[in-house]
């Protein structure tokens, strides 16, 4: 009556039918795996590294230590301060001396945010002065509710300063993002110069590496130190009190000071 055949046809169909569904399923997971591990970082994505990379209490103790003749041990301290309508962030920013992190000598605001489509590069880093700077000394250190409020904060940001152009580090390399000013730099009228330039690498291990500098007329370099970038580490919480402690460098004259705290002191 052909029931073993049908039977068989039957459970031939059936077999077929999940081995298709089976396939199919193992395709689209495995097309789904294969979005998730290629998607690209979004520009947004590489902004809020940035912008977390800055942020936080950085040293340059170690490098200080290695080479005092040329490096001096600086505090670097960078917190979100505000987040702008299109999405960039805003950080306040300040350097002082070890001995001193409470009375910072340099003090601005950095804006991040992706770089434009059209550009080559993937995040831009500006730096702008504040209108009233005493106002936001030690801003980061403040409880929230002691600080300026974010819409005063963009309401405070003043001249534009520099801006470094930064791009994803290529593979293997210890840094993430590495970037610098334009070659010909920005305006800058200290100690002779007429223009300086910035370099800026964001390091895998939290550093950051800036190297600030001042030109003349004629190309010559006449502020910043010339044997490479600041190396500004993240201080471990267990050695934070040794920061206070002295370290194997002759203190600074007045004078030395003055001369260090200049040379961070870009065109206002």
């Amino acid at each position: 009556m052909g029931t073993d055949s049908d039977s068989d046809s039957d459970s031939n169909g059936w077999s077929r039918a999940r081995g298709l569904v089976l396939k199919t399923l193992v395709l689209i997971g495995g097309a789904v795996l294969l979005k998730r591990l290629t998607k690209s970082t979004t520009r947004w994505d590489h902004t809020r590294i940035v912008a977390q990379s800055l942020s936080g209490v950085k040293w340059s103790k170690e490098q200080a230590s290695r080479d005092p003749d040329n490096y001096f041990n600086f505090r670097w301290l960078a917190c979100p301060a505000a987040d702008m309508v299109d999405g960039s962030k805003v950080l306040y920013f300040e350097q002082a001396f070890w001995r001193t992190p409470h009375k910072p000598f340099r003090q601005r605001f950095f804006m991040v945010k992706p770089c434009a489509k059209e550009m080559k590069c993937d995040v831009e880093v500006s730096t702008y002065a504040i209108r009233d700077a005493e106002e936001y000394k030690n801003f980061c250190d403040r409880s929230k509710d002691q600080r300026p409020p974010p819409e005063e904060v963009i309401g405070d940001i003043a001249e534009h300063l520099t801006t470094v152009h930064l791009n994803r580090c290529e593979r293997g390399k210890s840094c993430l993002y590495e970037g610098s000013t334009p070659p010909d730099g920005f305006p800058n009228s200290w100690n002779g110069a007429t223009h300086c330039t910035s370099e800026l690498s964001v390091m895998k291990n939290n550093e950051i590496h800036s190297w600030d500098k001042g030109y003349d007329d004629d190309g010559n370099q006449v502020w910043g130190v010339k044997g490479g970038p600041y190396e500004f580490k993240p201080a471990p919480a267990s050695s934070f009190v040794d920061m206070f402690s002295p370290l194997t460098i002759p203190p600074l004259s007045m004078e030395m000071e003055k001369r260090i705290e200049g040379s961070f002191v870009l065109q206002e």
